[in-house]
C-alpha cells in the first residue's frame, strides 16, 4: 500500500513539474506587440510575470512605445527567466495584391542530394547531410555553384577543410574529392544557390518603404527546409496561364520572369513571409492616399472579408471570402485564420484558393488583417492566412 502511494505522489510530482516546464518553455524570450495590444499569457499557480521598468501589464495592453524587460519568477522569490517586449506603434500600410516574380539567392550553397561518383563516397562519415549550407572551403568562401565547382577542382584531388552550416551552427569537416573520368574533381554532393517563384505582394509600409509578400517562406523543393537567403531580387512578371483547383489537385497561377524589371530587394525569407525594400512604386501603382491600418486580432471578427489579388491581364480585383475561424493566440506558424472563398467568380475562374495567391491581402472593415498563405488541398475553396500583425512585426522590430 505505501509503495502505492509512493509511486502515485511521484508520478504526481513528475507530472506537475512538468506542467511548469512546458509553461515555462513555451513563453517566449522576446514577445512583439502592438501599442495597446492584449497578449494572453498562460501561466500555472506560483508562475508570475512582473514588469522590471513601467507599470504595464501584457494582459491589459501596453501604451508606451518602445522596449519593456518582464522577468518571470515562481512564487514571487525564484527567478526563471528574463523576456523582452518590444512595443511598436500602430501603423498603416498599402494594401496591394499585385502578382509579382522573387529571385532569392542563398548564404552560401544548399546541399540537396548526394551521389556516387566513380563508385566512390567522399561524402561518406563527412557529417555533411541533405539541408546543410556550405559556406567555406579553407580559406575560400563559397557564394554559388560556380565557386564550389572552381575550388574542388582547383584541390586536384587533396583533402579539403569544409565550413558549413546546420540549423544556425558552424560546422566543420573535411573530404577528399574524388577524380573523374573527364579528369574533374567531385565531391558527390548534389549543391543549389537560388530559388525563384512566382506569388502576391501583400502590401507596402510608406514609413519604411518596405513590403511583405507571400505571408509564408519560400521552402526548398528538395529538403523542404526554410531556403536561408544571402539576398533577393523583387521583380515584375507575366501571368501566363491559370490552373483551376480540384479536390486533390491544387490549382496554380503560371507566370514568367524572365527578362522583367527588378523594383526592389528581398532581404528577409521567413516563415511569415517574404520582405525587402521597394525602390519602385510606379510599376505596382501604389497609390499612399489608399493607406490602411493594420487590425490588431481583436478587431478581426469572424464573417465577411474581402481579399485582393491579381488574375487576369495584370488587372488586381477584389473577391469575396468569409472568415471562418480566428486562431487569436497563435504566433507559431502563418495559420492564424480559416478562410473560405465564397466569390462566385473567383470559384469559377480558380476553384478557390490556388498557387500563386498566398499573400493576396485580406480585407475586413476598412482594414489590413492578414494575407493568404495556404489552400486545403481536399477543399480548394477553403484555406488559411497569416495575421497581419505578425507580417508588420517581421519587418519593423523596436531595436
Amino acid at each position: 500500500m505505501k509503495k502505492t502511494i509512493k509511486k502515485v505522489f511521484i508520478i504526481s510530482f513528475l507530472l506537475i513539474l512538468l506542467m511548469y516546464i512546458v509553461n515555462i518553455t513555451n513563453l517566449p524570450d522576446s514577445i512583439i506587440l502592438f501599442q495597446g495590444e492584449k497578449y494572453n499569457v498562460r501561466t500555472v499557480l506560483g508562475l508570475n510575470i512582473e514588469t522590471l521598468q513601467a507599470s504595464a501589464h501584457l494582459e491589459d495592453g501596453i501604451q508606451t512605445v518602445g522596449r519593456l524587460d518582464y522577468k518571470l519568477n515562481l512564487f514571487g522569490s525564484i527567478p526563471l527567466k528574463n523576456i523582452s517586449v518590444n512595443v511598436i506603434p500602430k501603423t498603416s500600410v498599402v494594401p496591394l495584391g499585385n502578382a509579382i516574380g522573387l529571385k532569392l539567392y542563398t548564404n552560401g550553397v544548399l546541399v540537396v542530394g548526394m551521389s556516387e561518383i566513380e563508385g566512390k563516397k567522399p561524402y561518406e562519415n563527412s557529417g555533411i547531410e541533405e539541408g546543410d549550407m556550405i559556406v567555406n572551403i579553407g580559406e575560400k568562401a563559397i557564394t554559388c555553384t560556380a565557386d564550389l565547382v572552381e575550388t574542388v577542382n582547383n584541390s586536384k584531388g587533396k583533402q579539403l577543410q569544409i565550413e558549413y552550416v546546420r540549423e544556425g551552427e558552424k560546422k566543420q569537416t573535411s573530404m577528399i574529392p574524388v577524380e573523374t573520368a573527364q579528369k574533374e574533381y567531385k565531391l558527390g554532393l548534389w549543391v543549389r544557390d537560388a530559388a525563384a517563384g512566382v506569388g502576391t505582394v501583400s502590401f507596402y509600409d510608406p514609413q519604411t518603404k518596405s513590403f511583405a509578400a507571400l505571408g509564408h517562406g519560400i521552402l526548398d523543393i528538395d529538403t523542404n527546409q526554410l531556403l536561408e537567403i544571402a539576398k533577393g531580387d523583387f521583380v515584375t512578371t507575366k501571368i501566363m496561364s491559370i490552373t483551376k483547383g480540384t479536390k486533390g489537385n491544387p490549382g496554380k497561377i503560371q507566370g514568367s520572369i524572365e527578362n522583367q524589371m527588378n523594383i526592389g530587394q528581398i532581404d528577409k525569407n521567413t516563415e511569415f513571409g517574404i520582405y525587402g525594400k521597394l525602390n519602385n512604386t510606379t510599376v505596382l501603382n501604389i497609390n499612399i492616399q489608399d493607406a490602411m491600418e493594420v487590425a490588431t486580432r481583436d478587431e478581426i471578427q469572424t464573417g465577411p472579408a474581402k481579399i485582393i489579388c491579381t488574375l487576369e491581364n495584370n488587372q488586381k480585383k477584389e473577391y469575396s471570402v468569409e472568415v471562418e475561424k480566428i486562431y487569436k493566440n497563435n504566433n507559431q506558424n502563418n495559420k492564424s485564420m480559416l478562410i473560405k472563398v465564397t466569390d462566385k467568380e473567383l470559384i469559377e475562374k480558380t476553384g478557390g484558393i490556388i498557387q500563386g495567391m498566398s499573400g493576396s491581402p485580406i480585407i475586413q472593415n476598412g482594414k489590413v488583417i492578414g494575407a493568404l498563405t495556404h489552400v486545403l488541398v481536399n477543399n480548394p475553396e477553403m484555406g488559411y492566412g497569416v495575421f497581419a500583425d505578425l507580417m508588420i512585426k517581421q519587418m519593423r522590430e523596436v531595436e
